[in-house]
């Protein structure tokens, strides 16, 4: 069996894959802030995941897959809340806000064939465990009360920044919780204390208030996967504070190290080499890419990377992907109709095992941490063969089958040409039955010129049909 390898923010190195329950593997993504709409960015991180879990299945392993949604504790640099922030924009409650954002963005993905995670749990569903999560933190001595808000004391943590390897004196300006009423101002918010009727306001044994974004998915990820998972995903900007403060506050809790085995992370998602933001107001949204492109094109683009580097967009970048995916379609309708039509044809061996190599080239990529790019490469070198083969005048059925059953292999793998259910191709080769039957009918009662009339009109259409002794050959020329 291939070796899976997978690049471990934390070592940053390679590392072999092995799951805390052999056969399990668990998965969480950090979800969305649903205050606005989804950009290409979101595209990147959530493709790219959906990716590697459709790897890890396509290896044998059961994935339990969690992906939150974040709808409160999520503040901007100004210290205010993300929610209030988009319902000031609306006019709206927030969380009028965040069930619309958040079923824009579960349709979002859906168009892009990401498949739903097992589990998706919104935070502000979770306040409860999170109030409990907290006393906790209290009551050994990690975390402190200043007034109504509770903070998280780093000091108690003597390896806090191993995973971003963020120096002490940094940490000061990547915090949003200025209060300097904090023992240490690295100290991180576990719940910020609010009046009574703000509109994200729930009670709690210290007063009203609202949770610390980061304590939220660590809740959530111990409710649904356990105390320790597998994989822990997200873009490359999480890594500090969010991706840092969780394994303190989780480790703290529970006492067991390490709260994660593998940390991924995504690289950003640029336009002209700057980060695709919304602050920045150089971003796309998924539907108005959508609009111009099919989702295996976006996905293409998206998986033209390795998932730890930087993407840059750009309109030459996606025709790219948009040739490369009519490359891919192509060649699998024409395998389509061809062995539906292709009679034994003689041993080609070399072919086979061609085409045996590139699929274990693929597999091998994607086992070395997810390389959708040297994969993509087999995939295209598999196309090129595949057409050249489809050129012979010997070419039997099986072989053709074999790298039709390959290609969708591949692309099952990546999520690509999934929006069709293939259902054009069965048209299209059902269609073409239905005329060669009749061409056959009409050739057997002796009425040739009907016969050829209707192999002209698809040599038109690009469709070749020439006869052999006991078939004919059918090839699609474009």
């Amino acid at each position: 069996m291939t070796e899976l390898k997978l690049f471990n923010t934390l070592s940053r190195s390679l590392e072999p894959f092995e799951t805390w329950t052999p056969g399990v593997a668990t998965i969480y993504v950090c979800g969305p802030t649903v205050y606005d709409v989804a950009h290409l960015g979101h595209a990147r991180t959530y493709v790219a995941f959906d990716a590697i879990v459709r790897f890890l299945e396509f290896m044998g392993y059961e994935v339990r897959y969690a992906r939150n949604i974040t709808d409160v504790g999520h503040l901007r640099d100004s210290g205010e809340d993300k929610m209030i922030h988009g319902a000031a924009r609306l006019k709206k409650h927030p969380m009028e806000v965040a069930d619309k954002y958040m079923m824009e963005f579960f349709s979002d993905m859906k168009a892009l064939g990401v498949r739903r995670p097992n589990i998706q749990p919104r935070a502000s569903m979770h306040i409860p465990d999170i109030i409990q999560a907290v006393e906790k933190l209290l009551d050994k001595g990690y975390a402190y009360r200043v007034d109504g808000s509770v903070y998280f004391d780093v000091s108690k943590v003597p390896d806090y920044g191993r995973l971003s390897r963020v120096k002490p004196e940094e940490m000061e300006v990547h915090r949003v919780e200025p209060d300097p009423r904090k023992r240490n101002p690295a100290d991180f918010a576990l719940w910020k204390e609010a009046a009574p009727d703000y509109p994200l306001s729930w009670r709690t044994p210290w007063g009203y208030g609202f949770p610390g974004w980061h304590i939220e998915c660590s809740v959530m990820s111990m409710k649904y996967l356990g105390e320790r998972i597998d994989i822990h995903g997200g873009g490359q900007d999480l890594i500090f504070p969010h991706h840092e403060n969780e394994i303190a506050q989780s480790e703290a809790l529970t006492g067991r190290k390490p709260f994660v085995r593998y940390w991924l992370h995504t690289g950003e998602l640029t336009v002209g080499g700057r980060g695709m933001h919304k602050s920045y107001g150089n971003f796309l949204t998924i539907r108005d890419v959508l609009k111009e492109y099919p989702p295996s094109v976006i996905r293409l683009f998206i998986l033209s990377a390795h998932y730890r580097t930087p993407l840059d967009y750009s309109e030459t970048a996606l025709q790219q992907a948009e040739e490369n995916f009519s490359k891919i379609r192509n060649v699998l309708e024409d395998l389509s109709i061809s062995v539906e039509t292709a009679g034994q044809g003689s041993e080609n061996p070399e072919f086979m095992d061609l085409v045996n190599r590139l699929t274990t080239d693929f597999i091998n990529s994607m086992a070395m941490d997810f390389n959708s790019s040297n994969a993509l490469a087999s995939l295209y070198e598999l196309v090129k063969q595949a057409n050249q083969h489809l050129n012979r005048h010997d070419v039997g059925r099986e072989e053709l089958l074999y790298a039709m059953e390959s290609l969708r292999k591949m692309c099952r793998v990546l999520g690509l040409l999934e929006e069709d259910g293939n259902t054009q191709t069965t048209r299209v080769r059902e269609l073409l039955r239905i005329l060669l039957d009749v061409r056959r009918e009409l050739r057997r009662r002796g009425m040739y010129e009907l016969g050829d009339r209707i192999r002209s009109e698809l040599l038109e259409v690009g469709v070749v049909v020439e006869d052999l002794k006991d078939r004919e050959r059918v090839r699609i020329v474009r």
